[in-house]
């Protein structure tokens, strides 16, 4: 059975890497005959500083699903049009925008330094701080601060764009219409209801819609009604990574 992993609030937290006991429990998936497959928000760039190095030839899905790497090359990007770029770029400046704009390796940031997404930014300065007016192709783009973001939302919305809102970080995340986590898998050559998906956030409910099981870490409204079954994130964290991990070690047998 291929299981399918989100990352950030999923099965790593605060920005740090996958905890030591949830990675070892990924790595007994595997030598019990699963497949693993990452399926982030973050690019692949910024995914791989929070898996264990064992990982990093494993199929992964990044920038929610615009990048696609498998056995650890970058093997397909979708961008946004040049008349989607033109649009986006005369919106941050009409409303005075800060952002994060992914390409294929390197990105433009223009926001607070001591934004909490920084922390997550290219840790291991893999790539190139450059404008967004050199990075080529447009792949990803993250408003980050914005003069006012609830108009912007909504002129974004008449675009042909898909925008994710990230309330507990006050961000707006945008791509390319038709991109998301379940266009991903399918990059991938998965089958629909052949994988079980974990996640926890609104930008995982096309993955949870074509799972053959979805488990809901924590709570989010939008994505609760699409979810099997959800796993409680309350008390001590050493709580919450043993409850993942006994739902992994019980649908690995099951699924065996």
């Amino acid at each position: 059975m291929k299981f399918v992993f989100d990352l950030d609030g999923t099965i790593c937290f605060q920005g740090k890497p996958v905890p030591a006991k949830l990675t070892d429990a990924i790595a007994a998936l595997t030598a019990a005959g699963h497949e693993v497959i990452f399926a982030s928000a973050r690019p692949i760039r910024d995914l791989l500083p929070v898996i264990d190095k064992a990982f990093h030839a494993y199929p992964m899905i990044g920038g929610n699903g615009s990048i696609v790497a498998q056995a650890g090359v970058i093997s397909s990007t979708v961008h946004f049009k040049d008349q989607e770029r033109l649009q986006l770029l005369e919106l941050i400046a009409c409303f005075n925008a800060t952002y994060l704009a992914d390409g294929k390796w390197n990105y433009a940031y223009t926001g607070p330094l001591d934004h909490p997404i920084v922390q997550n930014l290219d840790p291991e300065q893999r790539a190139a701080n450059i404008t967004i007016e050199e990075l080529q192709p447009l792949i990803k783009l993250l408003i980050v601060t914005s003069s006012d973001m609830e108009r912007l939302e909504e002129r974004l919305s008449t675009l042909n764009v898909i925008v994710h809102s990230h309330g507990k970080e006050g961000v707006l995340d945008i791509s390319p219409a038709g991109i998301h986590k379940w266009s991903g898998l399918q990059q991938l050559g998965v089958q629909e209801k052949t994988y079980i998906a974990f996640g926890n956030d609104a930008n995982d409910i096309t993955m949870f819609q074509h799972a053959k099981h979805a488990v809901m870490i924590g709570h989010h409204d939008k994505l609760v009604s699409y979810a099997s079954e959800a796993i409680a994130m309350d008390g001590e964290q050493e709580e919450k990574e043993d409850r993942i991990v006994q739902k992994l070690l019980q649908l690995s047998q099951i699924y065996s």
